[in-house]
């Protein structure tokens, strides 16, 4: 039981979440205090000491259900003849018992039935590396739940609508009776999931199932492949991870203010002591903060990447002395003015997306026209004091990439830094010109999610 749990703890951390070595103490002394019989108060002890974000979570459940599928539930484990016993039962009886458990939600034929079901339409085959979700979606389809639940809820007095003449009394007890119905779907739906997954682990192993099926960590997700599931998890995840940092940042701050050693005060000081330096003193180092300058491609392929980036920056803009925000497809436009005093970032991006005076002539990447543009308009207000930060992936679609003009924006600047979204395996592919520009640049960074874009961000402040 120790190694199952140290094993689980380990997958965690593969997951990304940062488990340390106290908080696996921690966990082991919390599930001293629970009945390990208990699924459920084992999960929550062990959540209780691991799991620190809210975000973190779901990536938790996913590792846990995969991870202790088979350990807690050992009297369901697939056992000889049951394949036969599925064979034996018609397609008839099969939908008669899924009426009869969203109906009465009876816990023994629900699992029953999940067994059954699985064994006759998921599917899963040794040898055969398909996911869960492929296996829980035909299992359901063959079985029709929602079908099923609707014949109930419009022939078994389920429609909420339909009391509306009746008495009040009768209106309610059908209201109540959907409910439970739908309550009854969903955790068959779960219970379908469970053996599915509990098979899976069974034939291949935990470890080989939690690496088809976890969740990647918010801050993990690549901004350019992200489904629209993932994107909102981002977008809840951001403010708070913005909050964070800041106070991360602020406290390093701080904590820098020691300037380099001041020998001649330090001498002075050691006079008392002998002339033994007891006390070391310090020059008391200047606070400063650099003045941010974003340029951005919003063009479609990296879009999401400068949305959020525009987005994470301004969250933390009293880290900087100031932040201007420019953004360009082949025409460029200073959108400053839509952060400034905006309560919701996320609606001053999209406001970016609709106002921003982006197209020049075809409407496509043109970095070399941008970087030009950008230069004559606004290259005098670059100073010494000034970071300027490129967002894109530099495809150029085969225009003239004018990198002097990043050149003598360089010159100017204090840094220069690029951050692109795609893999670094892609750079100077195709259209990709990314050479051609980091000669230029202070640094050029693969930024392809939130982890390594606050990486770079705790750099630069």
């Amino acid at each position: 039981m120790l190694a199952a749990f140290q094993g689980f703890l380990d997958e965690l951390r593969v997951a990304g979440l940062p488990v340390s070595l106290t908080e696996s103490l921690d966990a082991f002394e919390a599930v001293r205090h629970v009945d390990l019989v208990d699924r459920q108060a084992v999960r929550e002890a062990l959540a209780a000491t691991v799991v620190k974000r809210a975000e973190h979570r779901p990536t938790f459940d996913t590792v846990f259900d995969v991870w202790f599928a088979l350990g807690y539930r050992p009297a369901l484990l697939v056992e000889e003849g049951e394949d036969g016993d599925a064979a034996e039962v018609d397609d008839a009886d099969v939908a008669a018992m899924l009426e009869q458990v969203l109906e009465t939600g009876d816990r023994v034929m629900l699992r029953t039935l999940a067994r059954l079901a699985v064994t006759r339409y998921a599917g899963v085959v040794p040898g055969r590396l398909l996911g869960t979700a492929y296996h829980l979606h035909r299992t359901l389809r063959h079985l029709d739940v929602d079908g099923a639940l609707a014949r109930l809820l419009g022939g078994g007095g389920g429609d909420e609508d339909a009391g509306a003449s009746a008495a009040p009394a009768a209106a309610l007890e059908r209201r109540l009776r959907a409910d439970d119905r739908r309550a009854h779907s969903e955790r068959f739906r779960a219970e379908v999931e469970a053996e599915v997954r509990r098979r899976l682990v069974a034939e291949r192993g935990a470890e080989a199932v939690v690496r088809s099926v976890r969740r990647a960590l918010p801050e993990d997700v690549d901004f350019m492949h992200a489904t629209g599931e993932e994107l909102t998890a981002l977008r809840r995840a951001l403010r708070p991870l913005a909050r964070r940092f800041a106070v991360r940042l602020a406290r390093r701050r701080r904590h820098r203010r020691r300037g380099p050693l001041d020998f001649r005060s330090t001498v002075r000081h050691s006079l008392s002591y002998g002339g033994v330096p007891a006390e070391p003193r310090f020059r008391h180092r200047r606070p400063s903060k650099p003045e941010i300058v974003v340029v951005a491609d919003v063009s479609g392929s990296v879009a999401a990447f400068a949305r959020f980036t525009l987005q994470f920056v301004h969250a933390l803009s009293g880290q900087f002395s100031r932040v201007r925000s420019f953004v360009f497809v082949d025409g460029i436009d200073e959108v400053t003015r839509l952060f400034e005093g905006a309560d919701d970032l996320a609606e001053a991006v999209q406001r970016v997306h609709t106002e921003a005076d982006v197209v020049w002539a075809e409407g496509h990447s043109d970095y070399g026209h941008a970087l030009v543009d950008f230069w004559q308009r606004w290259g005098g207000e670059i100073t010494g004091r000034t970071t300027v930060v490129v967002l894109g992936d530099a495809r150029n679609n085969y225009h003239p990439p004018e990198a002097w003009a990043l050149g003598e924006v360089s010159r100017r600047a204090r840094h220069v830094f690029w951050l692109n979204p795609e893999p670094r395996s892609y750079w100077d592919t195709g259209d990709s010109v990314v050479s051609e520009y980091s000669v230029h640049c202070d640094g050029v960074f693969e930024c392809r999610n939130l982890r390594q874009l606050t990486s770079f961000v705790e750099a630069i402040a």
